[in-house]
């Protein structure tokens, strides 16, 4: 039995082969926006909610309706469609989207039957629900994926932070490597755990419903929830060891604004699957470069403020933020610098652990 090929206007896609022809000449499709144009195919002359979307491209990954957008966008183009005056794909506002053009079999044979909704086939012949056997793998791959570039923002911070203070006189009697390996493993380790978070409130937002609301929430709430714990672990540390805590070091409260921050970029700029650029990256190291900018001067501390608070806390310290603070024309380590710093802090932590996402997904495709 021969495998129906749906013929639309000069069209005909191959899914069997995962192939779209015109006029015989291949067509050049990203593979997941195929997968969503199948689909509409498959439902011709009915509404394709975007749940389905989300459930059936996307199924499991993190992503937002601006990916959606972008995909029928670029589905469009490739077909020569027109938004205001569509031949192929018209939007139902709020809803979703309905291939309108009219359909058939390249075999000669109408496949009216395939614009029957999955609810209304036969169990055999609707697609396989992706299910938690899917959706976790592909939910551990952005953890992962998010929690190496958290990893790689924390080593330059690290190197950032150690090269400028272990050369401070008061860092010499512990030696300059040492300085450096400390803060090296003490930025890899914040820059980990805050990714890691972020990354695993998004996965447990995107269970809750696929709009950017859900994401947003889950970036703040993994934010504040790894850095409420990491500050609860770390006063007590202190407390433990030398009898007092600092005050004011990074918390909650900065992990869940970097959270929405980075999710929020992510957004804006158009979502994992946008287009084939890192023009979500950029947005998310901006958006997170300006959270981590406005944080201290909002009373909130990133990795930079939170060592200052240290160094004050203890007499005895050998951490000194002065040669920090002289960069930016300060005699000490004041809201210029710490400002400033915290720009370069977030946006690197938002920057990479958004690219290492994009990278992961489209290896992925």
């Amino acid at each position: 039995m021969s495998v129906p090929r749906p013929r639309f206007g000069d069209f005909v896609l191959d899914a069997a082969n995962r192939s779209l022809h015109r006029d015989g000449v291949p067509v050049s499709i990203n593979a997941r926006y195929f997968d969503a144009l199948v689909l509409l195919v498959r439902e011709q002359g009915r509404l394709v909610a975007k749940q389905r979307f989300f459930d059936e491209v996307w199924a499991g990954s993190v992503v937002t309706d601006a990916a959606l957008t972008q995909c029928i966008k670029d589905i469009r183009r490739v077909l020569g469609d027109d938004a205001n005056a569509p031949r192929y794909i018209r939007t139902v506002p709020g809803h979703g989207y309905c291939f309108i053009a009219a359909v058939s079999d390249d075999q000669a044979a109408p496949i009216a039957v395939e614009a029957a909704s999955s609810e209304s086939r036969p169990v055999a012949d609707r697609p396989a629900d992706p299910g938690l056997a899917t959706a976790l793998p592909r939910g551990l791959v952005d953890v992962g994926a998010a929690t190496l570039g958290g990893a790689v923002s924390g080593l330059a911070g690290g190197l950032l932070y150690g090269s400028a203070l272990a050369f401070s006189p008061q860092a010499q009697g512990l030696g300059t490597l040492s300085v450096l390996l400390v803060l090296l493993m003490l930025s890899v380790a914040v820059g980990m755990a805050g990714a890691f978070g972020v990354s695993l409130g998004w996965v447990a937002g995107r269970g809750f419903g696929p709009g950017p609301a859900w994401l947003l929430a889950g970036g703040a709430v993994g934010g504040f929830m790894v850095g409420g714990l990491a500050k609860l672990l770390g006063s007590d540390a202190f407390t433990l060891l030398v009898g007092q805590a600092p005050a004011g070091i990074t918390g909650g409260l900065e992990g869940a604004v970097i959270g929405f921050a980075l999710t929020a970029g992510l957004h804006v700029g158009g979502g994992m699957d946008a287009a084939s650029g890192p023009r979500p990256a950029w947005f998310a190291a901006l958006a997170t470069g300006l959270a981590g900018a406005l944080l201290p001067l909002a009373g909130g501390s990133l990795m930079a403020t939170s060592l200052a608070r240290v160094a004050a806390t203890f007499d005895d310290s050998r951490l000194d933020m002065t040669p920090l603070g002289r960069l930016f024309g300060e005699p000490q380590f004041g809201a210029l610098a710490q400002a400033a710093l915290g720009a370069v802090e977030g946006g690197m932590f938002g920057g990479l652990v958004a690219a290492a996402l994009l990278f992961a997904h489209r290896r992925r495709r």
